[in-house]
């Protein structure tokens, strides 16, 4: 497989990056000699790159070749501070043009629910497991800075916190999104990320290339390769040679009854579309389906990992072509076989492949399938294709970006179905019935994709492979604006579901500091807790003071949510708003299941002013000092939220909430709290005005008076769920306007959310909906009837009790402490205790939960003392 010179003729037909090239003070004849001279310096610092947190797993040449640095490094760029000199240097031009303020204050978070579609071709060029439509992040971005500013984000993912800070600079765009004072000009994105896969593609949207030229090389590229190996995607019609545009591939099983070798594709009914669950042998006639088939296997001598592999059989039963411009279909013929025959006998062991890890989402494809390595997961002429495809754009970003862009959709994981096809979101799963799609005719349909997603602000984004736990090469308070959307807990497990495509890249993600649950990686909550607590913490160190950071969240779990709200606020920032944001078209799960939440939810922090700070840390009047951060809080807050037609108050100013962020920010930075709810209650309506609940300064109460009187229905504030009884009364409200779903309901749960009793363990939402709630046949949930609640009430207790004994077990153990227990639980056992007059068993539960919870819990502090005066 020769390059023939290809390469050589292409970069001699390269004009457009010609002429001399300025970057970070130094001038280069071209960007050919730039890149080498990085390159080379990047080869120097290696060595001392290694030793930070979350270094790639591959080799050094690999690293340097894939990386094209300054810009984009595939490793800790040690560059990224130089380019933030260069651009605060830049920014007081910008204010003498009048592009920027030489004073900015942000003062309120943005509060406005974003919904945005993912129906753009930025959006949609390249596939990977999350991604925020760029649209959105541009409002937040427009809001919380201004020209020049510098925005980080380090979970970056495909780059669109890049593109977004890029676009900013486009007048179009901005004035599409109708953001009121928005300031038209370029931010400065520094995008980072764990997996190579993330800062491949982000680079593909950020970094500045001549599209020409990356179309030009690219056809030429495929041009050489169908001369090459286009005759393995060649078939037979009626005597003429027609090209393959695609082959359904079937597994093979086993008829229960004559031992036959039978095709899954029997269950197929192509005139009718449809694909049953059985269908008769074509043998002896039994029927069959997969419960009572076994699978066939087949056994080989794999020549790239040179040993015997065995996988389940699957065999080739419909070939789609294209003969003399016309499209058609046909069975497989003797052509087909002998030409499949003819690929099996290729030695493929100069190829590159690696095995594939064993994971949540690897190991049910490498047990059920016998599937263990990368290559594996597609046909061997489409690998054989592929990497002859990758070995001519190896050097260019954009062209492995285009490449790796097709390496999901090429493989065998491509579901058959009438109705389109694809792969199955998040997993790694080979079908019993799947598509092999020709490889080329793929590759050249993404051309027109790429060539859409140019545009002329780009170019003004650093890329760099880093871990959030340990951001070494940036300096502190350097960041204006900080906008995430990181893993939550066990949604989606990004390494492995990578694979597929680092595989190609030859440098893998280095999972020790990936934050996930994963029981493969040994990974709980708590280790997914202490890995988020410290990126927090990275984040915090390197945003300026009195600035913002805001975090997407996905994720279903209240354990995780408040995992992340209190990681925020033990490293010091203070959330001041939770939002919604809609990114219209969801996942195959999000469109068809009834618990999938179609909506994430955003939540926004600041870092407090140095002068608040000082302020705190230096003076000995703490009374004072409550007050003095009270009125930071307030006024970072939103006045006012408009929804729709709805004014709705706003939930961090109620009295509850403002205290729990005093006591989360005092206790955080071991401040003594100098007073209690009730005292701190009395000097908020001492120091600041209330209306409808909630608290604001005296600038802001004009404020909120006339917007309110604009918007006549006000929704007040709703119940909070600070307790397990707590959200069985919300929801109990929330229902009482009409049934809902899981979806719909979630949301709407998790914003009103707040602090728990400390050791109280509340319920996920789903345990406490079927515990106390009716759901319909279409999904949704509703009210009980009156009637048939005493019924629910017996069920449920029974639940509790059960819950309660394994209370009793632990607490009878010796060293037995139960640091974290569903209230309600407790509720119903020292009740039933009670009623059994068992008094010895609630002194014993009593004395092993966590104090607080006892004490500051009337029912439960009861039983306790009548229980005390009888043992």
């Amino acid at each position: 497989m020769s390059e023939q010179n290809l390469l050589f003729s292409l970069e001699e037909e390269n004009t457009e990056n010609q002429g001399p090239v300025y970057c970070l003070g130094r001038t280069f004849a071209n960007d050919k000699e730039r890149k080498a001279f990085f390159r080379e310096e990047l080869r120097k610092k290696l060595s001392e790159l290694r030793s930070i947190e979350g270094f790639p797993i591959g080799n050094d040449e690999d690293i340097i070749n894939l990386s094209d640095p300054p810009y984009y490094t595939v490793c800790p760029n040690p560059w990224i501070n130089d380019f933030i000199e260069q651009w605060e240097a830049e920014k007081t031009g910008l204010q003498k043009k009048g592009l920027r303020k030489a004073e900015f204050e942000v003062t309120e978070p943005y509060s406005s629910d974003v919904s945005e579609g993912k129906n753009n071709p930025i959006y949609s060029a390249h596939a990977y497991h999350t991604k925020v439509p760029h649209p959105a992040i541009m409002r937040y971005i427009l809001h919380y800075t201004q020209p020049g500013d510098i925005v980080f984000d380090g979970f970056c993912g495909s780059g669109m916190t890049g593109v977004a800070a890029n676009k900013c600079g486009n007048d179009n765009e901005v004035a599409s999104l109708g953001e009121k004072n928005a300031m038209v000009g370029v931010r400065h994105a520094i995008c980072s990320d764990l997996a190579p896969i993330a800062t491949q593609i982000a680079a593909g949207y950020n970094l500045k290339f001549s599209f020409n030229e990356f179309k030009n090389r690219a056809e030429s590229i495929l041009n050489q390769v169908d001369n090459e190996l286009g005759w393995m995607f060649e078939t037979e019609i009626r005597g003429h040679k027609a090209k393959v545009n695609c082959t359904i591939w079937s597994d093979v099983f086993i008829c229960p009854n004559c031992g036959k070798e039978i095709a899954w594709w029997g269950a197929v009914d192509v005139e009718k579309q449809d694909i049953r669950d059985n269908f008769l042998c074509p043998f002896c006639g039994t029927d069959c389906s997969k419960k009572n088939m076994e699978k066939a296997w087949d056994t080989y001598y794999d020549t790239l990992l040179g040993k015997t592999v065995t996988v389940i059989k699957k065999v080739p039963v419909r070939v789609e072509y294209t003969l003399s411009s016309r499209r058609g279909a046909s069975g497989v013929g003797e052509y087909d076989m002998k030409l499949l025959s003819k690929i099996d006998a290729l030695d493929i062991s100069n190829l590159y492949a690696t095995p594939l890890p064993k994971g949540e989402k690897t190991s049910p494809v490498m047990r059920t399938n016998g599937t263990i390595s990368s290559h594996m997961l597609y046909s061997k002429r489409s690998f054989i294709y592929l990497s002859r495809v990758l070995e001519l754009a190896w050097d260019n970003v954009l062209l492995r970006d285009w490449f790796t862009s097709v390496c999901q959709s090429t493989s065998l994981m491509n579901k058959f179905r009438f109705t389109g096809t694809g792969i199955t979101s998040g997993t790694i799963f080979l079908p019993s019935l799947c598509r092999e799609y020709n490889p080329g005719n793929t590759l050249r349909s993404k051309l027109r994709d790429f060539s859409e997603t140019d545009y002329a602000e780009r170019g003004n984004s650093v890329i760099s492979l880093l871990s959030s736990t340990s951001l070494a090469t940036i300096k502190d308070s350097s960041i204006d604006y900080v906008f995430v959307d990181p893993p939550f807990g066990a949604n989606i497990m990004y390494s492995e579901l990578s694979t597929i495509w680092e595989s190609w890249l030859r440098v893998k993600t280095n999972t020790k500091t990936e934050a996930i649950i994963n029981k493969f990686q040994d990974k709980a909550l708590f280790d997914y807790q202490s890995l988020m607590n410290r990126s927090f913490k990275e984040f915090y160190r390197i945003l300026k003071a009195g600035k913002w950071l805001t975090i997407e969240f996905s994720n279903t779990s209240s354990s995780v949510w408040n995992s992340i709200q209190n990681s925020l606020q033990g490293v010091g920032f203070v959330v001041a708003n939770v939002s919604a944001l809609d990114k219209k078209q969801g996942s195959f799960n999000a469109v068809n299941s009834a618990t999938a939440v179609k909506q994430d939810l955003v939540i926004t922090c600041f870092k407090p002013t140095d002068k608040l700070v000082e302020k705190l840390e230096t003076s000995l009047d703490t009374a004072l000092n409550v007050w003095d951060f009270t009125e930071e809080l307030l006024m970072h807050l939103p006045v006012h939220i408009q929804r729709e037609s709805s004014t709705t108050a706003v939930i961090e100013r109620s009295p509850k909430i403002l205290y729990d962020r005093l006591i989360a920010y005092y206790v955080q930075h071991n401040y003594p709290v100098p007073m209690n709810a009730s005292e701190f209650q009395a000097g908020l309506r001492e120091h600041f005005v209330e209306r409808d609940g909630m608290f604001f300064t005296v600038d802001q109460v004009i404020e909120y008076e006339d917007k309110k009187s604009q918007t006549p229905d006000f929704q007040p504030l709703s119940l909070f769920i600070g307790s397990e009884a707590d959200g069985i009364q919300w929801l109990k409200t929330h229902l009482s306007e009409g049934e809902k779903t899981y979806a719909e309901i979630l949301p709407h749960w998790m914003q009103d959310m707040v602090a728990t009793k400390k050791g109280d363990e509340v319920p996920e939402l789903m345990k406490i909906l079927e515990e106390n709630f009716i759901k319909n046949e279409n999904g949704a949930w509703r009210n009980p009837d009156p009637e048939k609640e005493a019924d629910l009430e017996i069920a449920r207790t029974k639940k509790l009790l059960s819950q309660f004994t394994a209370y009793v077990e632990m607490a009878s153990r010796p060293q037995g402490r139960i640091r974290e227990a569903r209230l309600e639980a407790l509720r119903a056992g020292f009740k039933d205790c009670y009623k059994k007059r068992d008094f010895a068993t609630i002194m014993m539960v009593g004395n092993k939960i966590p104090e607080s919870l006892l004490t500051e819990d009337d029912v439960l502090l009861q039983y306790y003392d009548i229980a005390s005066m009888h043992v």
